[in-house]
């Protein structure tokens, strides 16, 4: 048993100590039963927050409102809440009334059957009053009640039925499926920051192609990222596409990748083409997408900004999608350029970008490979050798500082990558040679 699951433990068995009702509730008691070990722990109670207050001796109360303290056990920290039902939500994401209530109130509050079930962990006594063990053996997403209502309540819960269903590769249950649909205009209702997060956790999870396929069936994803949607129906050369459309091949790409490495990764896989829509051209000889890689990187920071993505996760996202197609000459590089590349930010994941690109579409894999061997072949020494000479050294030899010291130094990289120098006094010879300096006044 974990310690965080021990420490969890002891919440419960000390308010039940003092005469309350405390068991475990939500997502806890569903990964439990799922066979899966949580991440973290809830404790739903019939203790009032000052109940709790004075019974922990480390708490802070972060929800009085709604009932909620969160109890601090070493460098843990434990969610506990008072039995409630909601009533009156106003801005579709916040009750305006909460009233403290019963564990079988609580549990009907809540969002879908399989995080509506509670558990007393001391003896293993289970509360399902929503069914959510019938829909945990079918693998089926459903609300609790009327899909229309708790929507209506809380306008994520449209994008959080996805991300729940892409977790676990469940279906959606047909009346709380149709009711996304007819709803899913209204999740712009919702702070784009709040999207964001479920975004993130959906395309970070284990199955992110089965996330954009529901939220393109359901139809969020015309509200969430029209960028992505526009994909659809964006003919591509056969001869290099076998497999369709632009939005075919990114759903192809996500599901060969399988769990991202990275949220912002699996983000690059199914962004990298999102500039081909707007630069669509038809000729008689064929398909063009004339530069769609910066279009592409545009594109990216405009979705990256709304949906209140971090400087760093734009940087990365976009980075890859506009340097995605630089392997298409990497065979024929010569070594400055091709070491320069082996280095660059991102490469590793740029080429494992470029490996799904590939596999998902003519899976001509001789770039990747290439790049592989050589990776192998140079070595970290030969790909990243010290420098040989510095802005200092061409000021004792007698150069003055400007624009061209930039030009010195980078074509001086540019023979030690070759392997035409090796040494220091091989670069000022290289210098000398090939900058003459200005002769003194």
């Amino acid at each position: 048993m974990s310690e965080l699951r021990q420490q969890a433990i002891g919440i419960v068995e000390t308010l039940q100590g003092r005469g309350f009702e405390a068991l475990f509730a939500g997502g806890c008691v569903r990964d439990m039963l799922m066979g899966h070990e949580p991440v973290d722990y809830d404790v739903a109670t019939n203790a009032r927050p000052d109940e709790v207050a004075a019974i922990f001796p480390k708490t802070v109360l972060v929800g009085v409102k709604f009932g909620v303290v969160r109890v601090l056990v070493d460098s843990h920290d434990f969610e506990v809440a008072t039995f409630r039902t909601e009533h009156g939500y106003l801005d579709h994401r916040h009750p305006q009334v909460v009233e403290f209530s019963d564990a079988r109130n609580d549990a009907l509050r809540r969002d879908f059957t399989i995080n509506a079930i509670l558990c007393d962990p001391l003896t293993g006594r289970i509360l399902d009053y929503a069914g959510g063990q019938d829909d945990i053996r079918a693998g089926i997403i459903r609300t609790v009640g009327e899909p229309e209502k708790r929507f209506e309540e809380d306008y994520l819960r449209l994008i959080r039925a996805v991300r729940f269903a892409a977790r676990f590769n469940y279906r959606i249950e047909d009346r709380t499926f149709d009711a996304i649909r007819r709803n899913a205009a209204k999740i712009i209702d919702i702070s784009r920051e709040r999207i964001g997060q479920e975004i993130l956790k959906i395309f970070g999870g284990p199955h992110p192609h089965v996330g954009l396929q529901l939220l393109s069936d359901t139809g969020l994803l015309a509200h969430i990222m029209p960028e992505v949607d526009a994909m659809k129906g964006v003919e591509q050369p056969a001869n290099y596409h076998p497999e369709g459309d632009v939005f075919q091949h990114s759903l192809l790409a996500l599901r060969l990748m399988g769990q991202a490495r990275t949220p912002e990764f699996a983000l690059a896989v199914l962004l990298h083409d999102v500039g081909k829509p707007p630069t669509f051209e038809r000729t008689p000889q064929r398909i063009r997408f004339s530069n769609h890689t910066e279009v592409g990187a545009e594109i990216i920071h405009r979705i990256g900004r709304r949906l209140r993505f971090s400087n760093d996760q734009i940087d990365f996202i976009s980075s890859l999608a506009r340097d995605h197609m630089k392997f298409v000459n990497v065979c024929g590089m010569k070594e400055s350029t091709l070491k320069k590349c082996l280095r660059g930010r991102y490469f590793n994941d740029l080429l494992e970008l470029h490996r799904l690109d590939c596999l998902a579409s003519h899976g001509d894999l001789t770039a990747w490979r290439f790049c592989k061997q050589k990776l192998e072949e140079l070595g970290r020494e030969k790909i990243y050798p010290p420098r040989l000479i510095t802005g200092g050294d061409l000021i004792e030899l007698g150069y003055q500082p400007g624009p061209v010291f930039r030009k010195i130094l980078s074509a001086t990289e540019d023979a030690q990558l070759e392997g035409e120098i090796r040494s220091r006094e091989d670069a000022i010879e290289f210098v000398l040679h090939n900058f003459p300096r200005p002769e003194r006044e």
